[in-house]
């Protein structure tokens, strides 16, 4: 890309997004964790469930408040490098983020200070309650954030109004209800909870290859073992719910993960693997799975999913359109608000005006999309095309990731089951390694589905390239780099805190009495 306004602004927000987002995964896990092992430990009045939670609790902490370090500059952003985007659908987008900080931000964040100094001053019932109330609060933070992007990848319950220049809630009801919004939200918790699961997994892994606080680490892992298979499993099944929905509203983005260059013949085959050449318009070395993209994609056997080619032919019909829209837009806006609308011009955009975000495609290469050339028409409509090669890898680095995670758990829940869970160095090794993987698989999802829509930050409705601030390449330039030092630094910091606590490990007075043999076994 150009080093230009939009590639500038755009790179911003992903940097600073990503960032962001190694945090929340974790945090939204951790808290259902937390949760879990307190409920054992009220259950049964086991003083080492009581230390595990604190001792997890500390490391969800260092997580949450690097989390809110890094996500309060994101709003801010909005304003600052995306005013026109922030002006256009504002009164849609800010509801759901305003919303977020009243019910789901301050819940959580009053009750992270009670979970810390409450153990002592509140009943185990009343802590349990607080605990569950931290992990309702990260979750809850997560759904109307992602009711927010939900309705930037499918925007429902909204119309624009030609005489404000704005996108305005028609129905609020269909916005939180939006599918897209539910099926992120669900598979990006569960993601969440993925995370947690493996983290917790490796670090109790580590534990019982050092020797050290056994009965600590076998009960995190029979926890970590039996969530993270939960879990994972229902990011699969999730998923395909998503994919399923990007079927349905972003034809394009599914034909780019599955570099579809032509539309095939039902039930369309899966591309295991392969090397997309967008330039050439062919995939390299591809090795096809028949029949099993249809069934994902469509859940039929005789409907097509439409190819690259084609919705770029679509897009430039709705381009066509998007300009007669246009045109009428300028008729009414030009009688003003209590002016006599010339029918024929009511109608026209009545019937196009769906098609406007189209022609704003065409303002990157002319300031009037009515004095477009054919030549420009055909340019906006190849723009409608994503990058093909990250998307195609990103979303196999995620499946296949995914794929893994579940062996993972699956075989430690299997060996927790047996009361083996020490018994395969190698396999504890295994998780310790595995740490970082699912972070990985969270940032290639989160490139999927947020590189996957461009040209459009507002799906069919507004594009990426008019939606940002008029700021200089210098501005952003500098910006760029503070932020990433910044957050680097952040970065640094949370990981020299959470291995030192991780090396500290738990207070081995308490758990001291805990940790003689029982022959009740690893979860009493």
């Amino acid at each position: 890309m150009d080093l230009d306004i939009v590639a500038l602004s755009r790179l911003q927000f992903a940097l600073t997004a990503l960032y962001h987002f190694i945090f929340i995964p974790l945090t939204i896990g951790l808290s259902v964790m937390l949760g879990i092992m307190e409920t054992v430990y009220v259950m049964t009045g086991r003083t080492i469930w009581r230390d595990m939670t604190k001792f997890w609790g500390v490391l969800f902490g260092i997580n949450f408040a690097m989390g809110v370090a890094t996500g309060i500059v994101m709003e801010f952003q909005f304003g600052m490098n995306w005013s026109y985007y922030s002006h256009y659908v504002g009164d849609i987008f800010g509801a759901p983020l305003a919303i977020e900080g009243l019910m789901a931000f301050f819940l959580e964040a009053t009750f992270v200070g009670i979970f810390f100094f409450g153990w002592d001053k509140l009943s185990k019932r009343a802590h349990l309650v607080t605990t569950w109330l931290v992990a309702i609060g990260s979750n809850f933070s997560a759904l109307w954030i992602l009711i927010a992007n939900g309705w930037m990848q499918n925007p429902v319950g909204a119309a624009f109004n030609p005489q404000t220049m704005r996108m305005e809630v028609t129905d609020f009801g269909a916005v939180l209800t939006n599918p897209v919004a539910q099926a992120k939200f669900v598979h990006t918790v569960s993601a969440g909870y993925t995370v947690a699961a493996i983290f917790v997994l490796g670090v109790s892994a580590w534990y019982l290859l050092k020797g050290r606080h056994v009965q600590l680490a076998k009960r995190s892992l029979t926890v970590a073992a039996s969530f993270g298979l939960a879990a994972s499993l229902s990011v699969a099944v999730l998923g395909d719910e998503s994919g399923y929905l990007a079927s349905e509203h972003q034809k394009m983005k599914l034909a780019a993960i599955e570099a579809m260059w032509e539309t095939e013949p039902a039930p369309a085959a899966f591309t295991a693997i392969g090397f997309p050449d967008q330039a050439a318009r062919e995939t390299h070395y591809a090795l096809h799975i028949p029949m099993v993209m249809g069934l994902i994609g469509t859940r039929s056997l005789d409907t097509e999913i439409p190819g690259l080619a084609q919705l770029t032919e679509r897009s430039e019909l709705l381009i066509r359109d998007g300009i007669k829209a246009y045109d009428a837009l300028q008729t009414i806006r030009a009688a003003g608000p209590n002016g006599a609308v010339p029918e024929e011009a009511q109608a026209i955009f009545e019937s196009k005006g769906q098609s406007l975000g189209y022609a704003l495609l065409l303002k990157r290469y002319v300031d009037d999309p009515r004095q477009a050339t054919a030549a420009q028409i055909h340019q906006a409509a190849q723009d409608t095309v994503p990058s093909v090669a990250p998307l195609f890898w990103s979303f196999r680095v995620m499946v296949g990731l995914g794929m893994f995670f579940i062996l993972l758990t699956g075989t430690f829940f299997v060996l927790s089951v047996r009361r083996t869970l020490g018994a395969h160095r190698w396999l504890l090794k295994v998780a310790v390694f595995a740490i970082p993987l699912p972070w990985v698989a969270a940032e290639a999802g989160w490139i999927v589905a947020e590189l996957g829509r461009q040209p459009w930050v507002i799906e069919g409705v507004l594009p990426t390239a008019v939606a940002v601030s008029n700021l200089g390449v210098t501005t952003l330039l500098i910006t760029i780099a503070g932020f990433a030092a910044i957050y680097t630094v952040l970065l640094v910091v949370e990981m020299k805190l959470m291995l030192k606590t991780i090396r500290k490990g738990p207070d081995e007075p308490s758990l001291a009495s805990a940790e003689l043999p029982n022959a009740q076994g690893v979860l009493s």
